[in-house]
């Protein structure tokens, strides 16, 4: 009897040393990017109210800083979801494997445009992504051809003779923003590359063309102002003469106090995202933790809500907060993936 009792203790010690530790949490927890934020956070409070499940926490973290925690490991204190408004890169997808995270779920969930904007008191700027690249580029080109010099404007017409004699002060995202690493692939990079002898760089060295491209300025011109864009739009409405880097959606928002310059003579509007004809656009994801799919309860009812048409639809609650969708097609595919919890495949 003693060493049946033992079995029997040892199997049911074993199972619950089995059981995910986080069995009891009824509650989703999501971070990561600031501008997938809004969108995260209105679907979670449809949910929350729609459901009897517990409104979702979500936090705005960063892109990176939300990967980050995404791939820590699997358990109560870790996330069930992270948002981000880029994909997710290999070497994430390696952290993630090294912590036991193998099944991840990628959901595409619409486009979004950068903008560059500045308070309405003052004048709207018209600009193109050469100027943007020599106005916070760390180095940039010399007078001889292949060489590079330290940043040295420190006024837009010294950039652009057709630009005011303002002082450059950028307030934007810092380095484990997603719309940091957006900014300079599509800004930064596509005004970099319209110097002839910088684009045959890429094809010589790769490195030093992207860490030319890339690297903006420390001097004091480009202002990291954290993970709230709501503060970087208060902050331009208290310095007219300051520019600001941040999401669209964030722009339709606050609409009556700030404006968007015109990137190569594109304004950033709903039509001109959504056609593609904006430069500085994006596509926008959240990532889902496979192994917390049926443990922690609510996840796939969550999936459904942000995929359903009401939600992510061209006439759904997400476009009026300033999501630009998906085409029709385009939806349908992703909406079978992500409710089908396929596998992310690189």
């Amino acid at each position: 009897m003693f060493t049946k009792t033992l079995t029997i203790t040892a199997v049911a010690t074993a199972t619950l040393a089995a059981a995910p530790a986080f069995a009891d949490r009824d509650q989703l927890k999501i971070v990561g990017s600031s501008t997938v934020f809004p969108f995260s956070t209105t679907v979670a409070e449809r949910f929350g109210k729609s459901t009897d499940f517990k409104t979702p926490i979500v936090e705005s973290t960063g892109s990176g800083g939300g990967l980050k925690l995404f791939c820590a490991g699997v358990g109560e204190e870790h996330p069930d979801i992270t948002n981000a408004s880029r994909r997710i890169k290999s070497s994430e997808v390696e952290k993630c494997a090294s912590n036991g995270i193998t099944d991840i779920v990628e959901a595409k969930v619409g486009y979004d445009g950068i903008v560059f904007a500045n308070s309405k008191t003052a004048d709207r700027f018209t600009v193109s992504l050469a100027d943007m690249f020599l106005a916070l580029a760390k180095d940039v080109p010399a007078a001889e051809a292949g060489k590079t010099q330290p940043n040295p404007y420190t006024t837009w017409n010294q950039v652009n003779a057709q630009l005011p004699a303002v002082k450059i002060e950028v307030l934007g995202p810092p380095p484990t923003s997603g719309t940091r690493d957006a900014f300079v692939e599509l800004a930064m990079e596509g005004g970099c590359k319209a110097v002839d002898w910088i684009k045959d760089l890429k094809k010589t060295d790769s490195t030093a063309y992207k860490s030319l491209c890339h690297t903006i300025r420390e001097d004091g011109a480009y202002v990291e102002a954290g993970e709230n864009d709501n503060l970087i739009v208060q902050k331009l409405q208290a310095n007219p003469a300051a520019f600001g880097i941040f999401g669209y959606s964030f722009l339709e928002q606050n609409s009556d106090t700030v404006q968007g310059s015109l990137i190569n003579g594109v304004e950033p509007t709903f039509e001109a995202i959504a056609e593609g004809d904006y430069p500085v656009s994006r596509s926008l994801f959240f990532y889902v933790k496979k192994d917390h799919v049926g443990v922690v309860p609510g996840i796939e009812e969550f999936l459904a809500e942000f995929t359903s048409e009401d939600a992510w639809g061209e006439d759904g609650y997400l476009a009026d907060k300033g999501l630009i969708p998906m085409t029709e097609d385009e939806r349908s595919e992703w909406a079978a993936s992500i409710t089908g919890l396929s596998n992310l495949s690189m």
